[in-house]
C-alpha cells in the first residue's frame, strides 16, 4: 500500500534523524512539512467528494481537514463544502471520535494541579429562553469543593448568551488567560470565562462557517464543537443539559435524545466522565429573560428565592457532577448538598468572590450580594418599561418562551450575527405562571425596551393564552424528562 503524505513524511523523518546533523534536519523537516501541505491542498476536493458521496473519512483524513483548517491553508468555500458533506452524509461514530479529538488537540490543552484530580467539572447547555443556571450552578459547585473552569459563550439567534449576561454586571471580565484561570480557581473555586485565543482554533473557524452555511444543527458538528472544548478544559466529570421543545433546537425528546446519547458517548472517549440530563424548554426557565434581568434573578436566586423550575435544574444537573466526582453517593444526596450551598448562602459567598477576582470592584459586589440591594443603582435599566394586559378572566395555559424570545431580540437583546453589539437592559418579566388564575386587564408581563419596534405588543400577546378551566394548564410540572448516565457512573 502507498503511504499517505503524512505517512510518507514520518518513515522520511525516521531514516533522515539517523543520517542527519540537527540543522539539516530542521531544515528538511520544514521543506517537508510544507510539501505535505501542498499535496494537502491538492487532496482537499478529493476528501469533501469523498464525504458528500457519502464515504466514511479515515482517522488521517480527518487529521489533515483539522490541520487545513486550524493553519488556514483551506478555503473558507472549501471548509463551507464540507461541513455541508457532513451535514448531508452525517458521520460515522471513529470518525466523530476522531474529528473530537483532532479538534481538542488543534490548540492548548489546559492542565491542572495533582491535588484537583477528580474534581474539575463544567456544564454546557444547548440553548433556551432565561437558561441563567450557569451563574447559580458554578458557585454552587465551587462551595462544594469543585473546580468550575466553566468556558462559555455568547447569545445567538433567539438563545442568550452566559458572557453577554455576566458582562451586564460593571467591570466583569470574560476574558482571562489561561493562568488566570488557574489563578481564579485556586482562590474561589470557579470562574465563568470565553473562550482563550489558544483554546481549539479550529472550533472557531468551523462554527462560525456553521452559521453562513446553515450547518449549525449538525449532530456530528454539534458534538465536535461541544466535547472538543470540554476535553481541552482537562475535566474530569461534565453534565450536559440538552433541551427539547419549542424554545429549543430539537423540539421533540426523540431528536434531542440522539444528540444527547452522541455527545455523552463523545464526552466519555476522550476520558470525561459525561452524563446528559434531557430537559423541556417549551416556556421560560424563571420568570425573567434578558441579560441584566436574569442576572438579577440568578441573584435572588442565590438569596435563596429562587424559582421552583430554575432550581430543578440547578439542584439536578449540580448532584449529577457531585455523583460523578465522588463527592456524594447518590443522586439525592448530591441535589440536596447544592441546594443546600444555594439556600445556606455559600455559593453567594463564592459568586461575590468570583465577580471580584472577574474584575468587578469589591464595592460592587459586595453591593450586588447584599440583602437589601437596588440592583438598579448597578445594573443599567432599560429607558421604558410596558406591563401587557391579560385580555380576558380565565386561567393562565400557556406562555410562548420562543415568541418572547424572538421580539427581546428584535428589541436588541439579541444579536444574529457573532460579533454585533446588544442591550443588556432589554428584557421582560413574567408576573404570571401556568396555571395561574387571571382577570382581565390584570398586568401579566413587564416589557423592559430602550426603542420600540412596530407590533411588539401584538407580538408578544401571542406568547400567552387563556383558557377557561386550568385542565389545559395542566401538564408536565417538572422541566427534567430524563438522565442519561456514564456507564462508570453509580447506580441512581
Amino acid at each position: 500500500m502507498v503511504p499517505s503524505p503524512i505517512g510518507y513524511l514520518q518513515i522520511k523523518l525516521s531514516f533522515l534523524s539517523k543520517k542527519s546533523n540537527p540543522e539539516v534536519l530542521r531544515t528538511l523537516t520544514d521543506v517537508s512539512l510544507n510539501s505535505v501541505l501542498q499535496v494537502a491542498m491538492l487532496s482537499i476536493p478529493d476528501l469533501i467528494k469523498k464525504k458528500r458521496d457519502g464515504g466514511e473519512l479515515s482517522d488521517e483524513e480527518i487529521k489533515l481537514f483539522i490541520r487545513a483548517v486550524t493553519s488556514k491553508t483551506m478555503q473558507d468555500s472549501q471548509i463551507g463544502a464540507m461541513l455541508m458533506a457532513v451535514w448531508l452524509k452525517g458521520m460515522v461514530s471513529t470518525e466523530i471520535q476522531t474529528l473530537t479529538k483532532e479538534m481538542m488537540s488543534s490548540g492548548q490543552v489546559m492542565s491542572w494541579p495533582d491535588k484537583w484530580k477528580g474534581l474539575t467539572v463544567d456544564k454546557h447547555s444547548t440553548g433556551g429562553v432565561g437558561d441563567k443556571v450557569s451563574l447559580v450552578l458554578a458557585p454552587a459547585l465551587a462551595a462544594c469543593g469543585c473546580k468550575v473552569p466553566m468556558i462559555s459563550g455568547r447569545g445567538l439567534a433567539h438563545t442568550g448568551g452566559t458572557l453577554d449576561k455576566l458582562e451586564s454586571i460593571p467591570g466583569f471580565n470574560t476574558q482571562q488567560s489561561a493562568d488566570q484561570i488557574r489563578d481564579i480557581l485556586a482562590s474561589v473555586g470557579c470562574c465563568i470565562v470565553g473562550q482563550t485565543e489558544m483554546l481549539v482554533p479550529a472550533d472557531r473557524v468551523l462554527y462560525a462557517l456553521r452559521d453562513a452555511t446553515s450547518t449549525v444543527d449538525s449532530l456530528p458538528l454539534i458534538t465536535g464543537s461541544i466535547i472538543s472544548k470540554k476535553g481541552a478544559e482537562s475535566l474530569s466529570a461534565l453534565v450536559l443539559d440538552v433541551k427539547f421543545g419549542r424554545a429549543a433546537l430539537y423540539k421533540d425528546l426523540q431528536g434531542a435524545k440522539q444528540l444527547a446519547q452522541m455527545l455523552v458517548e463523545a464526552g466519555n472517549r476522550v476520558g470525561i466522565k459525561t452524563a446528559a440530563v434531557l430537559s423541556r424548554m417549551d416556556g421560560t426557565i424563571g420568570r425573567c429573560v434578558g441579560n441584566s434581568l436574569e442576572v438579577l434573578e440568578s441573584l435572588e436566586t442565590l438569596k435563596g428565592n429562587g424559582p421552583a423550575d430554575l432550581m430543578e435544574l440547578v439542584n439536578t444537573l449540580g448532584g449529577l457532577l457531585l455523583l460523578m466526582t465522588g463527592v456524594v453517593s447518590s443522586l439525592s444526596e448530591g441535589k440536596k448538598k447544592i441546594s443546600e450551598a444555594v439556600i445556606g448562602g455559600q455559593a453567594l459567598s463564592k459568586f461575590e468572590a468570583m465577580m471580584v477576582a472577574q474584575g468587578v470592584a469589591m464595592e460592587t459586589a459586595r453591593s450586588l450580594c447584599s440583602a437589601h440591594t437596588d440592583y438598579y443603582s448597578i445594573l443599567r435599566k432599560a429607558q421604558q418599561q410596558l406591563d401587557l394586559t391579560v385580555p380576558a378572566d380565565g386561567v393562565v395555559v400557556d406562555l410562548d418562551g420562543l415568541v418572547l424570545a424572538q421580539v427581546l431580540h428584535k428589541l436588541g437583546a439579541g444579536r444574529s450575527r457573532a460579533g454585533e453589539p446588544i442591550n443588556h437592559s432589554v428584557g421582560a418579566e413574567l408576573l404570571v405562571s401556568p396555571g395561574q388564575r387571571v382577570k382581565k386587564g390584570e398586568s401579566w408581563l413587564r416589557l423592559h425596551y430602550d426603542h420600540p419596534v412596530p407590533d411588539q405588543v401584538a407580538l408578544l400577546q401571542k406568547a400567552l393564552r387563556v383558557g377557561k378551566d386550568n385542565k389545559a394548564a395542566e401538564g408536565e410540572s417538572s422541566l427534567v424528562a430524563e438522565l442519561l448516565l456514564p456507564n462508570e457512573a453509580h447506580t441512581l
